[in-house]
């Protein structure tokens, strides 16, 4: 398939007939790159199925804030438009992920909880911002999914029977991966480099260039993730933690196994927390 037609329509994306009318609404306010706190407040609490899921996520364990966030402008002062941006379009894109690939998106919680723990032990200043990098790093596959369906779904069969990584019967067929039309996508709906570049290279983290740290942080907590074995990212081995992230993150075997203990009553209650009324 020719890459650039592949690009073409996944940057059509929200006029597919097949993208919710809730999720076309909210792509259309996020790619507006001056929408404002405000507005975006005014939207979120037109639609209480939305306004719900906003504040059972930023209260869940995944950001850290149990039962202290009571309205979506609090959520949106505390978290910070960009986050916000990104956790609107996270859980926006749930039922997506539920349907058409069962256990993505508990795989991208349990990234995310990852990369809220390591952001948090490197002392980075807004881990909840890495933690939604985290949860969006994957958003590549539910583009490819809302765009490809059938395609995509033959190709994570494909990869299940060849034993290859998805990423790479996806640039075998597509000529590109999820995590570069993730990022392509990312960039289109105005994110900031701090959420695109690690969405973008979260398979090749040595190749950012402005946020290396942050970038590393999602590579390696989606190697995590993928190890601890929640969820389904489509893949069926663990992937390799790349040499420069270790160098660039310096932990020492018992800190990863530190995280690890950190990670599972998060990871449990979370999972029982945003599961159990969907």
């Amino acid at each position: 398939m020719n890459v650039k037609e592949v690009i073409a329509r996944v940057e059509r994306i929200e006029s597919l007939p097949t993208i919710p009318p809730i999720l076309k609404k909210i792509l259309s306010i996020i790619e507006d790159p001056n929408v404002s706190l405000n507005k975006i407040t005014e939207f979120v609490s037109t639609d209480p199925t939305l306004t719900a899921r906003i504040l059972k996520m930023v209260n869940s364990p995944v950001y850290g804030f149990p039962g202290r966030i009571s309205s979506i402008s609090h959520a949106m002062v505390i978290l910070g438009l960009n986050a916000v941006k990104g956790l609107l379009l996270g859980v926006s894109v749930f039922e997506i992920m539920q349907k058409n690939m069962i256990g993505l998106w508990e795989h991208s919680l349990s990234t995310a909880i990852f990369a809220r723990i390591i952001a948090t032990k490197k002392e980075l200043q807004s881990p909840e911002e890495i933690s939604i990098a985290g949860l969006l790093h994957d958003i590549g596959k539910v583009i490819f999914i809302i765009a490809f369906k059938d395609e995509y779904l033959k190709l994570l069969e494909s990869a299940r029977i060849k034993k290859q990584y998805i990423y790479e019967v996806e640039r075998d067929y597509f000529g590109i991966t999820h995590a570069e039309i993730g990022g392509i996508i990312a960039q289109k709906w105005h994110f900031p480099s701090k959420l695109i570049e690690p969405i973008m290279y979260h398979h090749r983290p040595q190749v950012s260039e402005k946020f290396k740290l942050e970038t590393a942080i999602v590579h390696l907590s989606n190697t995590l993730a993928i190890a601890r074995g929640i969820g389904y990212s489509g893949e069926i081995f663990v992937p390799s933690v790349h040499v420069y992230t270790w160098e660039l993150l310096n932990f020492r075997e018992e800190e990863i196994v530190e995280i690890f203990k950190e990670a599972e009553e998060p990871l449990y209650a979370t999972g029982e927390n945003f599961l159990s009324d969907e």
